[in-house]
């Protein structure tokens, strides 16, 4: 309901297990930070059978690629803090503990005196979001949390990638990073690409450390 809320879309969303299996991505334009993508992946489950683990590891291993993950919590569930330490306990198995959180307290409408608002640190960053996604209460109060966690550097370089690297100008057009192409009589492509450093450093890091030699000087 909440990834739905937020990106206008009509992803099956239910109350039930297994409702989300395969990651919905979806892209949104967030003022003051421009385009970002949203995954709606499967939600993590107590007690899942063994021959369940692997299959649902691959899908959640997208996690630890994330810039920032939305932890959302039914908050009137008298079950949140195991629920809580169950993700938390999947995230540490996926190796994607170190990835920043946003913790979104969902469904405050099934709650009496709970307002929308947004939790801050010490250092006035948004840490929790208290909201309603099926009553619309509190969204947009998300966005402004969103927009402040994910006001993050954003690298910018010019490349010359030569014909045989098709594959990585591939995988950046797959980021959508690419502003502008052009190519040259030898066949190689200019590309100008915009994207978070932390996505840079990732690619240099562990696919393609040759991207800093098609840099343009």
């Amino acid at each position: 309901t909440l990834f739905n809320t937020l990106t206008q879309a009509d992803v099956y969303a239910a109350d039930q297990l297994f409702a989300t299996l395969d990651p919905t991505l979806r892209k949104i334009d967030l003022s003051g930070v421009g385009r970002v993508i949203l995954a709606d992946t499967v939600g993590f489950i107590r007690h899942l059978p063994h021959d369940l683990v692997a299959a649902f590891k691959a899908t959640l291993t997208e996690t630890r690629e994330a810039e920032l993950l939305l932890h959302v919590v039914d908050i009137s569930d008298d079950r949140r803090s195991d629920n809580i330490e169950q993700v938390e306990y999947v995230l540490k198995e996926i190796d994607a503990s170190d990835v920043p959180q946003l913790i979104i307290c969902n469904k405050i409408d099934n709650l009496d005196d709970i307002e929308p608002r947004i939790d801050r640190d010490d250092q006035g960053m948004p840490i929790r979001v208290w909201l309603s996604a099926q009553a619309n209460i509190g969204t947009e109060l998300l966005f402004t949390a969103l927009a402040e966690r994910l006001d993050i550097k954003v690298v910018n370089h010019q490349l010359t990638i030569p014909p045989s690297a098709g594959k990585l100008r591939g995988e950046l057009y797959k980021l959508d990073c690419v502003t502008s192409e052009t190519f040259d009589e030898q066949g190689h492509c200019h590309l100008e690409v915009n994207l978070p450093s932390r996505e840079w450093e990732r690619l240099i890091s562990t696919k393609y450390s040759e991207l800093v030699d098609y840099i343009e000087h």
